[in-house]
């Protein structure tokens, strides 16, 4: 059973809790929402607590006033673990929510069991081409501030980020998740995440972490999971087959296999079952 709630305060998060064991905290991307993560709590509800949430301007979590600093994303997710009750979780985060992840664990790491990270980066500029850096910009926040609609966006967008095989499922998914996207809050995300560096903190990360990209990833391809593996002191990486930027969409098996294994393997790092406040 999924029950739906609110970490109070400003501004209030909204999130999907279901299961029950040690906490598993996952954080979609850019374009998505908790509902991203459907799959993987269904999965994974017999042995493990597992929340989802809407990060603040997406979903059903409220706006806010002024520029984004990811710092705020990571306050937030300190104040859902402080709402939840829980000491310390299994932290999983795709691209975006990777990259908050990133800004965590420096602040934070006496509450993190284990960081699973999914196709992402770790800095902007730091490892992405200036033509992925440009694709980005180009494909986001450009016809936006044009004064295109989500529904004009969402087709070329979707086409550079899945896989060649990617089902129409996963394609209906992602569209519909872009078209719920706050276009503010997402133009905010997109300037935020041009500035984001937190490549030289990768070294100090010292709790187990899985890795987990697509084989067809254009925009964060293997190769950077690789050099994510080389400076990490515990990590795997897993390449899931046949798939693009949403990997956890577009081959939902494959992947909540190599996430449920390393889960597992590490399931009593993370306190649990939470209770809220």
């Amino acid at each position: 059973m999924t029950s739906s709630a609110f970490v109070p305060g400003a501004p209030a998060v909204g999130y999907d809790r279901q299961g029950a064991g040690p906490l598993v905290v996952f954080l979609h991307g850019i374009g998505g929402n908790r509902s991203s993560w459907q799959v993987q709590c269904a999965a994974l509800k017999n042995r493990f607590t597992t929340v989802a949430w809407d990060a603040r301007g997406y979903g059903a979590s409220d706006d806010y006033d002024g520029p984004l600093d990811f710092a705020s994303f990571a306050a937030d997710l300190a104040r859902l673990l402080d709402h939840l009750n829980v000491e310390k979780a299994h932290l999983v985060g795709l691209s975006m929510g990777a990259r908050i992840l990133m800004d965590f664990y420096p602040h934070h790491a006496d509450r993190v069991a284990t960081l699973t990270l999914c196709d992402c980066f770790s800095g902007f500029e730091a490892t992405l081409t200036p033509e992925k850096q440009q694709e980005f910009i180009s494909l986001r926040q450009k016809p936006l501030l044009e004064g295109k609609s989500l529904a004009d966006l969402a087709p070329a967008l979707i086409a550079s980020l899945v896989g060649p095989n990617c089902s129409d499922a996963a394609k209906a998914a992602l569209h519909e998740s872009i078209l719920a996207l706050h276009v503010e809050s997402y133009l905010k995300t997109i300037a935020a995440s041009v500035s984001f560096d937190r490549s030289n903190d990768m070294a100090a990360v010292d709790v187990p972490v899985q890795l987990i990209y697509g084989e067809h990833d254009r925009l964060t391809p293997p190769s950077i999971g690789e050099a994510l593996l080389a400076c990490l002191a515990d990590a795997r990486l897993d390449i899931i087959e046949d798939a693009g930027h949403l990997s956890n969409l577009e081959q939902p098996d494959r992947f909540n296999s190599v996430l449920a294994g390393f889960l597992d393997q590490h399931a009593g790092l993370a306190d649990g079952p939470p209770t809220p406040e």
